[in-house]
Formats: C-alpha cells, sequence, structure tokens
C-alpha cells in the first residue's frame, strides 16, 4: 500500500539514495522534500533534489527562524525557484515564538506575509511551520508571550492567513501539527490539511491525539519531519528519523482512529493528489 511522506528534510542526508531506497521498501513511494536549508541561499538543494530523483518533489521557503533574511534578493529567489515544475509549494513559512534568539515578531510577520504573496502569485499551497512559547524557557517567554499568552503565535498566525491567505482561496498544510482542538478546527475552516509526524506517537501527545481522531478523513496526512521526530517504536533507538518511518505514525493513526491501516495509507495519498494535483 503507497504512502506518501508529506514533509521530510532531504538534504540533511549524505546517503539520500540509501534513504530512499529504505523508504521505498517500506512503502513510501513518493515525498515531499522542504527546500528551507539553513537560509535563502540552500533553498535550491530540495528542488535540485527533486529533479534528480522522479519521486521526490519540493518546496521552497524560508523558515520564520531565518525571518532576518527575508529582502528583496531572498524573495526574487524564492520567487523564481516557486516557479519550478518540481516546486508543488511554498514553505515551511511561519510563526516560531519559541527560541529566545527568534527573530522579532514584526520581522517574522513581515517575512511570512510575503512569502504569502509569492504564493499566492504563482498559485501554490502553502505549508505552515508555527511554534508556540508554551513550553519555551523564560527568556522566550519574555519576548513572545504578548501579554501572558502562550498560543500568541497560534492567535497571529490565525489573523495573518485570515487576513492574506483565505481571500486566496486556496489550501495548505499545517506540518507537524502540534496545536489544540480550537486551532484544528480554524485551520480546517481556512481550507488546511493536518499533517501528522512521529510526534502524534508520544505518550504526551494526547491533544494531538484527540484532533487526530477528529480531523475530517479527507483532510489529514502522514509526514516524518525527517531527520526529526522519530516516532514510536523507534525513538530513542536509532540515530535519525527517515522518510520510510512514515509507515509507523500511518499504523498509529490507523489504531487511534479505529480504521485499517489500508485505508488511512489510501485517504491520505488521495488527500495529498487532491492538494498536489501536478502529481497525479
Amino acid at each position: 500500500m503507497m504512502l506518501i511522506d508529506s514533509h521530510c528534510h532531504l538534504d540533511d542526508y549524505t546517503d539520500l539514495p540509501a534513504i530512499l531506497a529504505n523508504a521505498k521498501a517500506a512503502g513510501v513511494e513518493e515525498v515531499l522534500a522542504i527546500g528551507i536549508g539553513n537560509g535563502p541561499s540552500e533553498m535550491h538543494v530540495a528542488v535540485d533534489i527533486a529533479h534528480h530523483y522522479a519521486n521526490v518533489w519540493a518546496s521552497v521557503g524560508v523558515h520564520p527562524q531565518e525571518a532576518h533574511q527575508v529582502n528583496p534578493e531572498s524573495l526574487a529567489m524564492l520567487a523564481t525557484l516557486a516557479s519550478d515544475s518540481r516546486v508543488i509549494a511554498v514553505g515551511e513559512i511561519g510563526l516560531d515564538y519559541y527560541h529566545a534568539e527568534n527573530p522579532d515578531v514584526e520581522v517574522q510577520q513581515r517575512a511570512f506575509v510575503d512569502q504569502m504573496a509569492i504564493a499566492a502569485r504563482v498559485r501554490k499551497p502553502i505549508t505552515i511551520h508555527v511554534r508556540t512559547s508554551e513550553l519555551a524557557q523564560p527568556a522566550a517567554k519574555a519576548r513572545f508571550e504578548q501579554h501572558g499568552n502562550p498560543d500568541a503565535a497560534w492567535d497571529d498566525l490565525l489573523r495573518l492567513l485570515n487576513e492574506h491567505w483565505k481571500p486566496t482561496g486556496l489550501p495548505g498544510i499545517m506540518h507537524c501539527f502540534s496545536g489544540n482542538m480550537t486551532q484544528a478546527k480554524a485551520a480546517v475552516e481556512l481550507g488546511f490539511y493536518l499533517s501528522f509526524a512521529g510526534n502524534v506517537t508520544y505518550a504526551k501527545s494526547a491533544v494531538i491525539q484527540e484532533v487526530a481522531k477528529w480531523v475530517p478523513g479527507d483532510r489529514m496526512l502522514v509526514e516524518t519531519d525527517a531527520p526529526f521526530l522519530t516516532p514510536v517504536p523507534l525513538r530513542g533507538k536509532v540515530s535519525q528519523n527517515e522518510p520510510a518511518n512514515t509507515l509507523h505514525t500511518a499504523r498509529f493513526l490507523a489504531e487511534l482512529r479505529s480504521e485499517s491501516f489500508e485505508d488511512i495509507a489510501a485517504q491520505t495519498t488521495v488527500n495529498f493528489r487532491v492538494l498536489f494535483p501536478t502529481t497525479a
């Protein structure tokens, strides 16, 4: 049964042919390689990989942690790459209020809005990164928790999406969904798909699991966020996550939702094709 890893960082691997062979052996036939690198100068790497491997698609974007590097030159580079035939999304973009050293809120929000504008011009979905200050260190909380609100990143994100993305009528992905039910419903209402990574399998992820049970089947995707977020049962047992492990997350979701693994695999694959029709 075919699976698609809707979010992984292939430019982090030195043994890419073996990683993709492992994925295929596990039934993960296609992957979306996220083109953020360590900043705008590396966005092209995922695109280059996608041109080399027929089962790899790419996105391009500037991560919110690198928002200070968004300028006319990097936006022009993004616009050019986003028009490439192997690029199916812009991202991961969004807001990150977790690390104290991250760019200022205003810088992150401006970078986010500017990148949404490019995605709208090329008529491609966006894939969203959002991280709150809820579990952050005190220094980050002091910088980013407006009025003591640990969900400020989500509140700001939804406000900006309603203002700048909803009018486009285009969809998107909430990558590695880690929000609550209220945020999930707001995202789905805005036309987003919720993508679940290995962290949904963790014992402490009760809120995410509640959302995963609820999300409509036609709005669900699976991912690894590899090489990060290794799922149970491999967590702590392997040195890095990889796209093949999409299999474990899909199996967990099937059990969680009382559905068959085959149905989860089929539905998430269909969802990916609907979201990205040029991949069909």
